[in-house]
């Protein structure tokens, strides 16, 4: 990263307002709203009042010559002569002190506020003289808030407590308007002659001790400025924003390209939100909508792409832009490999991304992604909440986006579905995963043109014993586990349906315990064995209501039986044993562990059916196996064979 430059002054307080009302000083777009709270607002003036420090400021310098970095806007409440300028310097640090004070000490109208409880409220400043005099009170107590009519009231409105709705009013009970901070020659001859006409002169001293105790402290306030230099780098500007603003949201990549791109006249946030007035019904939703919307079944507000970020939507449009440069950069025969630019989805490459390439990529990336939801649909994962990885959704919408027609090759969407599984049971894309999705634009594409394996399907390897472990829905693998046994065929135990996205939607599929979990705290049998995916199972959920909490030999044997009404007409069919025990093995059940209620026996028998299962959509071997079947014990038939593991048998 380039150095950055900076320099710090101290800036009469009085000179900042002046130029916050002349679009001096502005904020760069990606500030957010004013929302200080009037308690706030008050404790700040306090501290003014006081000529106390309230805190440096950060500005960063405009260069009008050479264009300026970020779209920018006055501080709110400016008058319209601010709007129409070029500022000098953008505030980063500093929008809620300098807003607030230009509001409430400045502006000559009423503050619109937000009270303790985000209540909207119309609010004046006034700061009481005598209290602020007095040497043995709290600052703090001597600055107050009146509503929009300028009156304190009681009683549920009916009293009126303080009536401050003229200037003879604020005279007589010597309250000062704020909004007078900086300019009290008016006020402070008007309320002579107020006094004067009353006979009581003296109570000019008064003010004239108040403007000299208090209202000095304003006029003649300091505020120490960093100023950056015109020169500093976008990602600078982003993490020197992030520091100084660290109680509120992180700043990310989008506001900032917001911001960015607006200075060159396009609406980043109309993209990706949507645009009210457009009358294209596309344009109108937005990006965000229409990707929530893709692949919705029928009946579901949203598909499996609904939370799909925008930074993500912008780290798989610099995939492509990065891997565009790079491939320009390598048919250049002077470069070496260590000048080529690499392939990157980190922030700073998205902080880097130009405009053209936005615009570029922008609509592809989109059917990229719903590229992505039809696969993620032909691997049977229909919920965003079953989705094993968010994060690994960039690198395969970057992959469906560059191979375009490719995709609808099968012998591309089964290496595509073994590096997709590959990452999902060697657990790769939990955290810090921009380096592997790099790595994936380049490698995957390669493979399906005839490459070698990508680093992801070599690196994708499980320990056997994780299953074991896997007991959290939260868990990647553990999500994988479930829509795995969905795709290979598993059937509902009752209606032996297969679950496509119709059937899981409609009979409400989730994942339940085959031991169910009352029998299983009956026999006091460890949590932590009863609960992992090994024990775990996609059913309906009437199915799941039907096996409840008894033994599976219990409800095995109520599904073979059916149930009848009262009037003699069949409510649920009975199914043959052998039909049953095909159904079973659907889901790499070991039927006769399950059907004698051996529950150890079913653990070790499924846990290596299981593996058997991810080998055959990973290719991988596992680490470590040893926990295999019983004695006796057959695998479900489906795995029987050719599932790549030795089995040996252990106590």
């Amino acid at each position: 990263m380039a150095k950055t430059t900076f320099e710090t002054n101290p800036i009469s307080l009085n000179t900042l307002l002046s130029n916050c009302e002349t679009g001096k000083l502005q904020l760069p777009d990606f500030q957010r709203s004013w929302v200080w709270e009037e308690e706030r607002i008050m404790s700040l003036i306090a501290s003014v009042s006081r000529g106390f420090p309230m805190g440096a400021l950060m500005t960063l310098k405009s260069n009008i010559d050479v264009g300026i970095m970020f779209a920018y806007r006055s501080i709110e409440g400016a008058p319209d002569i601010a709007k129409m300028a070029h500022p000098e310097q953008l505030l980063l640090d500093g929008q809620q002190r300098m807003t607030s004070l230009y509001q409430s000490c400045v502006r000559r109208h009423v503050v619109t506020t937000i009270t303790a409880k985000k209540r909207l409220v119309k609010r004046w400043f006034y700061i009481d003289i005598l209290k602020a005099l007095n040497s043995d009170a709290d600052r703090d107590s001597a600055i107050f808030v009146v509503s929009e009519d300028r009156k304190i009231k009681e009683n549920f409105d009916k009293d009126i407590k303080l009536d401050l709705s003229t200037p003879e009013l604020e005279y007589e009970q010597l309250m000062y308007p704020l909004n007078q901070a900086f300019n009290w020659d008016t006020w402070q001859e008007e309320f002579g002659d107020y006094w004067i006409t009353k006979g009581q002169p003296d109570k000019r001293e008064i003010f004239k001790q108040f403007k000299n105790e208090v209202l000095k402290n304003f006029a003649e306030y300091q505020v120490p400025v960093i100023a950056l230099g015109a020169d500093t780098s976008h990602e600078a500007v982003c993490l020197v924003f992030e520091k100084v603003n660290t109680g509120g949201k992180a700043l990310d990549a989008f506001e900032l390209l917001t911001a960015m791109y607006a200075a060159q006249g396009h609406k980043l946030r109309d993209d990706w939100l949507g645009k009210e007035d457009s009358t294209d019904s596309a344009e109108k939703l937005g990006l965000q909508k229409r990707l929530a919307l893709f692949g919705r079944a029928a009946g579901q507000n949203q598909g499996v792409l609904a939370n799909v970020a925008s930074t993500d939507f912008l780290q798989t449009i610099a995939l492509l832009h990065t891997k565009e440069m790079r491939l320009a950069a390598m048919a250049d025969p002077n470069k070496k490999e260590s000048d080529l630019p690499a392939v990157r989805a980190t922030r700073q490459s998205l902080l880097d991304l130009p405009l053209e390439a936005y615009k570029k990529y922008r609509d592809t990336v989109e059917k990229g992604f719903e590229r992505a939801a039809k696969f993620l649909r032909q691997q049977q994962i229909h919920r965003v909440v079953d989705m094993p990885y968010q994060s690994q959704l960039v690198p395969l919408a970057a992959v469906f986006a560059d191979i375009g027609e490719k995709a609808e090759h099968g012998t591309n969407i089964e290496k595509i579905a073994r590096w997709y599984w590959c990452g999902v049971f060697g657990e790769l894309y939990g955290s810090a995963a921009e380096s592997r999705f790099a790595k994936d634009i380049v490698e995957v594409v390669d493979w399906l043109d005839g490459g070698s394996e990508p680093t992801t399907v070599r690196d994708g390897v499980m320990r056997s014993d994780r299953l074991l472990t896997m007991r959290s829905r939260l868990s990647a693998a553990y999500k994988g586990v479930h829509a795995l046994l969905m795709r290979e065929g598993a059937k509902d135990f009752r209606s032996g349906q297969d679950f496509d996205q119709t059937v899981f939607f409609d009979e409400a599929v989730d994942v339940h315990h085959i031991f169910p979990k009352a029998w299983c705290e009956t026999h006091n049998l460890p949590w932590g064995d009863y609960d992992s995916i090994v024990n775990k199972t996609p059913l309906s959920y009437r199915t799941n209501r039907i096996i409840g909490g008894a033994a599976p030999s219990k409800y095995l044997q109520k599904l073979e039986q059916g149930k009848a009404g009262s009037n003699g007409q069949i409510i649920e069919p009975p199914i043959l044993p052998k039909v049953l025990d095909g159904f079973l093995e659907s889901h790499c059940i070991p039927v006769n562990a399950l059907r004698s209620d051996d529950f150890h026996g079913f653990i070790k028998a499924r846990q290596a059916a299981l593996l058997g299962l991810i080998f055959r959509v990973t290719g991988k071997e596992f680490e470590n196996i040893t926990q295999v079947t019983e004695e006796g014990e057959d695998l479900p038939s489906n795995l029987a064979h050719d599932n790549g593991l030795d089995l040996v048998e252990t106590d």
